[in-house]
């Protein structure tokens, strides 16, 4: 029984221990992944506890859109264009985007210089029939400028459903002041590539090969192809990678090893020093690879397409005429999260297999050949007669 206050008091203690640890541990929650460095939460628990008891409207508190918004926010620290997260409702969009079906406009935009702007107007949609192209500032959508969107925010903006306009408020060179450009948004099917037979002589057979995208389909639509050309009189390959906004780098890699020896670096997957640099080779059949060629760009072409140019140019020596390429050297990756959602993280720069860096320069043309307002009037494409033109010169 003497015992007994003894047993109370330490019992007593260890509870205020406990209690005293809750309290801390909520006041101060640290990542416990993240060593050596940690990472002291208890600022985020703050502000999300003041809103919770002081903000006017409670009932427009949503957690998850809460928590989606800290991720949102914590990736747009980063200030790179093209790692972004993306909620469940964003992911199947981005789904349908790169599946090639989707309703919008039609347009692949980026950032340069943090201002948004076209890459490419895709073939055959209302952006490219409204006039849009490559190089377009856009400065607002609709009612909203553009000067503090992300690219996904503005993405939403854009599109819409079939039979809806948008206003696009665009600057491009030539242009005095600004316009408003309206379009009306409609069901997108972007085509993966098409490809014609060029007669031009005797001796000139040109498989004008044009590629829109790198989508997943767009493999097994160049192997299609390539069966049909090898079956047709073209002795000679135009490769048009205009106004193309790249897609996946495993099917730009699987395109390449058509024109290229089995083996040939493509292109190199540097990682900033964070682990070994990754080559990429090709590994096709090299079924193109004794076909002259030229390759056509413009600053259209970007990201995979850049990827496949500058691989043909570095190992085969082809000559690209056109304008300089967009300059997006930089390779993403998909983390899919709890919940549905995805994080698409920039985890590598690209370099060509001559090792150069392509972020923010893009290619440069051998022989650059720029297109005027009265060319695309005219419907002339001195881009393209330039391509046969040294083809022709090839025996």
């Amino acid at each position: 029984m003497k015992k007994l206050p003894l047993l109370l008091l330490l019992i007593i203690a260890l509870g205020i221990s406990f209690g005293a640890g809750l309290l801390t541990g909520k006041n101060q929650v640290v990542c416990r992944v993240c060593q050596p460095e940690q990472i002291d939460f208890s600022l985020f628990w703050e502000a999300y506890e003041t809103l919770q008891s002081r903000f006017v409207d409670p009932e427009k508190i949503d957690t998850q859109k809460i928590i989606y918004g800290a991720i949102e926010g914590m990736v747009k620290s980063l200030e790179d264009p093209y790692t972004i997260f993306l909620s469940p409702e964003e992911t199947k969009k981005f789904k349908e985007d790169i599946s090639g079906r989707f309703e919008g406009i039609g347009i692949e935009i980026g950032k340069k210089d943090e201002q948004l702007q076209v890459i490419a107007p895709l073939e055959g949609t209302p952006a490219k029939t409204a006039g849009l192209k490559a190089g377009d500032k856009i400065l607002q959508i609709d009612d909203t400028p553009t000067i503090d969107l992300s690219i996904d925010e503005a993405v939403n903006l854009i599109r819409g459903p079939k039979g809806t306009k948008v206003v696009l408020t665009i600057f491009r060179e030539g242009l005095k002041a600004p316009k408003e450009v309206e379009i009306t948004r409609d069901v997108i099917e972007i085509p993966s590539m098409s490809w014609e037979l060029k007669d031009i002589s005797e001796n000139d057979k040109i498989a004008y090969i044009k590629i829109y995208q790198f989508s997943e389909k767009a493999g097994f639509d160049f192997a299609v192809a390539v069966r049909e050309i090898l079956n047709s009189p073209a002795n000679k390959i135009v490769l048009d990678l205009r106004n193309n906004p790249g897609g996946y780098l495993e099917i730009s890699q699987e395109i390449a090893g058509w024109f290229l020896e089995q083996g040939n670096t493509v292109v190199i997957e540097d990682f900033g020093g964070k682990q070994d640099q990754r080559v990429y080779q090709s590994q096709g059949n090299s079924r193109l690879l004794q076909y002259p060629m030229t390759i056509i760009i413009n600053e259209g072409t970007a990201s995979a397409s850049e990827i496949l140019a500058g691989a043909l140019r570095d190992n085969r020596g082809i000559k690209i005429i056109g304008e300089k390429s967009y300059g997006k050297g930089s390779i993403q990756e998909l983390e899919e999260l709890k919940g549905g959602s995805v994080l698409k993280i920039t985890v590598a720069k690209w370099l060509t297999p001559n090792g150069e860096l392509i972020t923010g320069k893009g290619l440069e043309p051998d022989i650059k050949i720029e297109v005027s307002p009265e060319d695309l009037n005219g419907e002339s494409d001195p881009q393209l007669d330039k391509a046969i033109e040294i083809l022709k010169e090839i025996r």
